[in-house]
């Protein structure tokens, strides 16, 4: 069965949805955003078969998340690396990860966490707020139809 496409659809999260694809390559661009690089390492930290993890990477690269550079080590071989594009997404991981920080681990269960690399202090709780810094609640929050540019940053 084909799964069917929103790459057209006037809603950003079809869409999004159509190009990220399967769990795969949200996993992919964890590991990429802690410094996988090689197809080895991709192999074995997720388990993946190589023509599924094959065929995901050359998507990834296709849809401009990746960017294949030569090894500094070996020319015959590349490295994947994120683009901009591939970068912005971490955002949902995080999102993803906090939704599941609070919903998916029992009181006391080991996990790991996120802290920033410089102060090692944890990573600030995501929220949906109003332009001017207002946290809104989701009865708060409508979807209309309008241009990307009527939208606003992000």
């Amino acid at each position: 069965m084909r799964r069917k496409s929103f790459g057209n659809a006037r809603c950003p999260v079809a869409r999004s949805l159509d190009m990220i694809g399967d769990w795969w390559t949200l996993l992919l661009v964890r590991d990429a955003l802690r410094g996988t690089r090689r197809f080895s390492e991709f192999q074995e930290s997720l388990g993946l078969a190589p023509n599924i993890l094959t065929a995901r990477l050359r998507k990834m690269v296709e849809d401009g998340i990746l960017e294949t550079r030569p090894s500094p080590e070996r020319s015959d071989r590349c490295e994947y690396h994120l683009t901009a594009k591939g970068q912005q997404l971490q955002v949902v991981l995080v999102a993803l990860r906090q939704w599941g920080e609070d919903h998916l681990y029992q009181p006391g269960e080991a996990m790991t966490a996120m802290v920033d690399t410089t102060h090692g202090e944890p990573v600030r709780r995501l929220g949906v707020v109003s332009a001017s810094g207002q946290a809104l609640r989701p009865d708060e929050v409508d979807i209309r139809v309008g241009s990307k540019a009527a939208a606003g940053p992000g």
